[in-house]
């Protein structure tokens, strides 16, 4: 059968699998966050009326966790939202070959820079082009439909551009499918091929095979889509589904039995959902293998979004555009954002009443000590 939190009894169930020496501090932290999530282990507030008393217990923040990370992505979507200005957008979404996913997951400290070289590929086109400037957002992705380990990146951009000399917005410019690849492909085997050199990138291939990897795959086509203008509402709400979320969605566990898990994927090809089967074990390395790293970024931001280019530009942009800038709207407390979403106020009590905070109940020393071994590990 399957419980409220089948990712969370999972982890619980496959512990000694997972937590030990062996697998990497960033990853069990993540687990230990997600097992203690809205749980007495992180300690809770204690809030009281009159006549009851309730405790709200602490969530774990991490962009990992199913509810947490959800909170955080309409966070996000209701920043930019405000932010952005009132323009069409296109989705661009920028793949790797199979042979360098390989690479990639062997070296995984190189992911970091892969967003920056599909934000300048995409840059540099519009600037060789067009003579512009673009707003840029970009959001890697490290799973395809069936969890495999497969990085790749969706940007979005604005459908015009900037031209600085003379100041002019270009409303609207054509996106072309084949000199984004090419500036893609190129900017990706310049970036590996200048890690091999400087010794960075890991590899059991040798210098004359990862050269010939390199040149194989310099010839081939690669796969880009490039979406019609949309609005920004429908950009956000498509791209916020790849940031501060775990590449599975609770309701495509289909059962977590005692040792096996059916999981809904997406077979892509054919466009239709497929039920597969692993092992529990297999399903949670499958799992911690998207494991973000620590102050990894779920989104980066180039071109005018850039904080250089935005506090030197953003004014002008506006102004160009007959529009006002808008501020960055105030975080919802964690009180009205239930009531937001649920349409609940979690803090009146079974007769109406408000309750108001009373004091707070420390986190077990069990769970203290806990999670002061796994800082001592990451630290």
């Amino acid at each position: 059968m399957i419980g409220e939190h089948p990712i969370k009894q999972l982890l619980s169930d496959t512990q000694a699998h997972w937590d030990h020496d062996g697998t990497p501090a960033h990853i069990r932290d993540t687990f230990w966050k997600i097992i203690n999530c809205g749980t007495g282990a992180l300690g809770a507030e204690v809030y009281a009326s009159e006549l009851e008393s309730k405790l709200v217990f602490h969530t774990c923040k991490s962009r990992f966790c199913t509810s947490c990370g959800q909170r955080a992505t309409e966070a996000w979507q209701q920043d930019l939202e405000a932010v952005l200005p009132d323009i069409p957008y296109v989705g661009i979404t920028l793949t790797l070959p199979m042979e360098f996913r390989i690479i990639l997951q062997q070296n995984r400290h190189i992911l970091h820079g892969i967003p920056a070289m599909g934000a300048e590929a995409v840059q540099q086109w519009a600037w060789a082009r067009y003579g512009v400037r673009l707003i840029i957002s970009v959001v890697q992705q490290t799973f395809g439909g069936r969890l495999n380990f497969a990085p790749h990146l969706h940007i979005m951009v604005s459908a015009g551009g900037l031209r600085e000399s003379p100041a002019r917005w270009i409303h609207r410019i054509q996106y072309d499918r084949r000199e984004l690849m090419l500036a893609w492909r190129y900017a990706v085997g310049a970036f590996l091929s200048e890690a091999f050199k400087k010794g960075v990138l890991k590899s059991d291939l040798s210098s004359k095979e990862f050269l010939d990897l390199l040149g194989a795959q310099h010839r081939r086509e690669w796969n880009i889509f490039i979406s019609r203008p949309g609005s920004k509402a429908y950009r956000l709400k498509h791209d916020g589904r790849y940031i501060r979320r775990p590449p599975v969605a609770q309701h495509r566990l289909a059962r977590v039995g005692i040792d096996r898990v059916e999981y809904l994927a997406k077979d892509t090809r054919n466009k239709r959902p497929v039920l597969v089967q692993y092992k529990n074990e297999e399903f949670v390395d499958i799992l911690a293998q998207h494991v973000p790293h620590r102050y990894g970024h779920a989104m980066r931001y180039f071109g005018l979004l850039a904080p250089r280019c935005k506090a030197r530009l953003w004014g002008v942009l506006f102004v160009l555009l007959n529009q006002q800038q808008r501020p960055h709207p105030l975080r919802l407390p964690w009180r009205w954002l239930r009531i937001k979403t649920f349409g609940i106020d979690p803090l009146l009590d079974s007769q109406g009443q408000l309750m108001h905070w009373s004091g707070r109940q420390e986190p077990s020393s069990a769970s203290r000590a806990a999670v002061r071994k796994q800082n001592e590990e990451l630290t």
